[in-house]
């Protein structure tokens, strides 16, 4: 007779894991710096470097700022708004629509994106809900996680999310079959919970953007090039700063005038700062009788310096996609309508691919999702679908005057929910049209069968005895 004993879980990390950990950790800490790095630039906070030219060591410590490559960042982020989950077979959808609202998913989506245009890369992790509650699922930025991946599988063989909670390090190790919490003490690690799922692959993905076939890991909106130009605008900005405390007052010269023009009564030299504020200037005539030249010189015109920031705007609108009235650069000739459709072309395009690469993301999270609720993966035929708002953002008259000619053409139904998409309509407002289209149908047909009812002859009236008189 033999005897099964129960394999307990680990209260440390193996070999394997420790090493495995230690290998992610130092991934992690190698890419922070350059995150880290992105982040300012996005907030305004990169130390322009001084040349040591034209700026005095009084104002070193100015500081100017230009929120280019925030502004750039954010406009094409806002052309990215996630509506709902489907399924392609147009089966019922509810069960998307409950782990989606359980973790909040369309309000952190926008948070995803914006990390993944800003570091280039956004990492998603699925796990199983408590006390029977829906599927987690939470995005993770890549200033706390990384992960290794494989390129021709497509799918992540580990990864690490690492945080701080009430002054203890967090570790969670994601592997194939479970997912490893460990908390550093004395220096180790320690297990304190382990989640065996037995899923087979890592639930973790990424989500990158800008990818190459030799680039996987993504590369942010921020490139090089929107860093050199905004260093260079914010060195003319201060430039222009500079030129302000020198020059902001014109100038003055006075030649040949004695030595108590610059002294007060007691024969005291005056500032020099009382001297060109003097309003009356008082001075004598030299030995041959000659007045004094008082003269001042030409006041500075910055407007070579803010020439050169227009230039610059030019330049970035390019690098960024965007029109250049959106880094604040105006010509003289406002343009017109269809220029400024066709400046944003670009921008549209761009937010076009980017919908692509993150609809993978989160049709992949979502199914992980489901394997967790439902203990196995949804069938391969049954495709989930990710439904976006129109990046172009069209006016609701050119959306609607598109819907109705493919309806009057026949080529889709009027009562159908593709119409209702295509005029510009959210995905709670189509289901508020289907709801009333049903009540309305309800209500008509009701009507059209109490009309049909047959009427039949009017019941006789009971005359109680002793009012036949009456």
């Amino acid at each position: 007779m033999s005897v099964t004993i129960p394999e307990l879980p680990l209260l440390t990390l193996s070999d394997d894991e420790v090493q495995l950990l230690t290998a992610l950790r130092s991934d992690l800490l190698e890419q922070r710096f350059k995150l880290e790095l992105l982040d300012a630039y996005f907030n305004g906070e990169q130390v322009v470097r001084d040349l040591g030219i034209s700026i005095p060591p009084q104002l070193k410590g100015l500081h100017t700022v230009i929120g280019w490559p925030r502004i750039g960042v954010e406009s094409l982020e806002r052309r990215l708004d996630l509506e709902a989950f489907r399924w392609a077979d147009g089966s019922d959808s509810t069960e998307l629509e409950v782990i989606a609202e359980s973790n909040d998913l369309f309000d952190e989506a926008s948070l995803a994106h914006l990390d993944a245009l800003t570091y280039g890369r956004e990492y998603v992790s699925v796990g199983s809900g408590e006390d029977g509650d829906p599927p987690l699922i939470t995005f993770e930025s890549p200033l706390d996680m990384t992960l290794f991946w494989d390129a021709r599988l497509r799918l992540a063989t580990a990864a690490l999310r690492e945080s701080v909670e009430d002054g203890t390090r967090i570790a969670t190790l994601y592997l194939p079959d479970q997912t490893v919490y460990a908390a550093e003490v004395d220096g180790g690690w320690e297990v304190f919970d382990r989640d065996i799922h037995r899923l087979g692959i890592v639930p973790v993905l990424r989500m990158a953007n800008r990818q190459r076939t030799a680039d996987r890991i993504g590369r942010s909106e921020i490139t090089p090039e929107v860093m050199s130009i905004t260093d260079a605008a914010c060195r003319r900005l201060m430039g222009i700063e500079v030129a302000a405390e020198f020059f902001g007052a014109p100038q003055r010269y006075i030649l040949g005038a004695s030595e108590s023009a610059f002294q007060d009564a007691e024969g005291n030299a005056k500032s020099a700062w009382e001297t060109y504020i003097g309003r009356v200037l008082a001075l004598e005539r030299d030995e041959n009788g000659d007045v004094p030249t008082v003269g001042a010189f030409t006041a500075h015109d910055p407007s070579g310096q803010t020439k050169i920031i227009d230039l610059y705007a030019r330049i970035m609108a390019s690098q960024l996609s965007v029109a250049p009235h959106v880094l604040g650069y105006s010509a003289d000739n406002p343009a017109s309508a269809d220029a400024i459709r066709y400046a944003d072309n670009a921008q549209v395009k761009k937010a076009e691919r980017c919908i692509r690469r993150f609809s993978a993301t989160h049709r992949d999270a979502m199914r992980l999702a489901l394997w967790f609720q439902n203990g196995e993966p949804p069938e391969k035929s049954r495709r989930i679908e990710t439904v976006w708002r129109n990046p172009a953002t069209p006016t609701i008259a050119a959306q609607t005057d598109a819907a109705v000619k493919l309806v009057q053409a026949g080529i889709l139904p009027a009562d159908g929910d593709v119409v209702l998409e295509m005029a510009g309509l959210t995905e709670d407002q189509r289901r508020r049209v289907q709801a009333e289209r049903l009540r309305a149908q309800g209500t008509a047909l009701l009507d059209r069968l109490t009309q049909a009812a047959p009427t039949g002859p009017e019941p006789e009236t009971e005359v109680a005895d002793g009012d036949e008189g009456l």
